[in-house]
Order: C-alpha cells, then structure tokens, then sequence
C-alpha cells in the first residue's frame, strides 16, 4: 500500500505519508462539521460528501451520522449497502460492502495490523469484503483481509479473522459456521 510507509520505527516516527495525513486531517474536518451531526435521515447528503472525499457509493446507500470513516477514499458501497450508527470502518485498505448488504451498529471493519515477528513492528492493510445480501449484526469485530461471504449471516459480537462462507450463519469467539441460512 502506497500510503503506508515501510522500514521505518513504527515506535518513533510516522506510519503513513504526509499526503496521507493531510488528507485526513481535511476529511475528519469536514466530518466533524458537515456529517457527525447530520439528521439521521440525511442518507444522501452523507454519501454525496463521502464521494466528494473519492468513495465509491451505489443508489439509495444508507450511512448513519455516528459512521466513523477513517479514509472514505478506500471506501466501496454498492446499491442499496448500509453502515449503522457507530460503524468503525478503518479503511487503511478497501472495504467494499456489496450490493444490500448490512453493517449493524457497533461493528468494527479493521483493515491495519502490525506484524509482530517484525523489529520495527511494520504496520500493514489488507482489504475487506462485505458479501452480496449479507448482515454484519452488531458489535462484530471483522479483521484485516477478511471476506464475508455472499448472503452470510455474522452473529453479535463475533470476532471474525478467517473468510465466512457464502448463505452461512456463523457467531462466536472465533467466528465459525453454525447452520446454512435458510429462507422460510
């Protein structure tokens, strides 16, 4: 990721370019003072502002006010996706939330981690997908490269840190497969 610095002290200087923070710093100025404190039914003007910033937002998309967007460059939402109030989307990668798709309040999209086995503690992204027709319930944790599936179901306050399957629903701490989503 071009952004990202490499093979500096992630302990004693910065990780991201200065474009990189510039940027940010005019997003969450503009966020601060023309979306944190919108009408909750204000979808459009939000999302106009978020492609105003470079996202890539579909028809009738739904992003509530308490959405915490770290970078909306790297944000994709397709026709008719949401993002609840209180949505963290740590967007240092793409995450792409697919057509009708749902992202309940309180879930966590992290893109960025460290590795570890790294003296300098390199910091890295990886991108997230958010499957068509799939729902993200509350609270969940979604981790860096992740792919929800196609019309998975994640439970509350699941942390997930491998790939769900396609019209599965999945919970817990690890995330895994508990039954096939089914229509009645």
């Amino acid at each position: 990721m071009e952004e990202i610095l490499h093979g500096i002290d992630s302990y004693t200087g910065p990780s991201f370019s200065l474009r990189n923070r510039a940027r940010r710093v005019v997003w969450n100025s503009a966020c601060f003072c023309l979306f944190r404190y919108t009408p909750r039914v204000f979808h459009r003007w939000r999302c106009a502002l978020l492609r105003l910033f470079g996202a890539k937002i579909g028809s009738h998309c739904r992003v509530y006010p308490g959405t915490r967007i770290w970078a909306p460059w790297h944000l994709v939402m397709d026709d008719y996706a949401c993002l609840a109030n209180d949505v963290t989307c740590y967007s240092m990668a793409k995450i792409h939330i697919s057509e009708r798709a749902i992202v309940s309040q309180g879930t966590h999209l992290c893109c960025g981690t460290h590795n570890y086995s790294d003296p300098l503690f390199q910091l890295y992204a990886e991108p997230i997908v958010i499957g068509r027709n799939a729902w993200v319930c509350a609270e969940s944790f979604i981790a860096p490269g992740v792919t929800v599936g196609e019309g998975a179901v994640v439970g509350a306050r699941s942390v997930v840190t491998r790939d769900i399957p396609a019209w599965m629903v999945c919970a817990g701490n690890p995330c895994r497969p508990l039954k096939k989503r089914e229509f009645k």
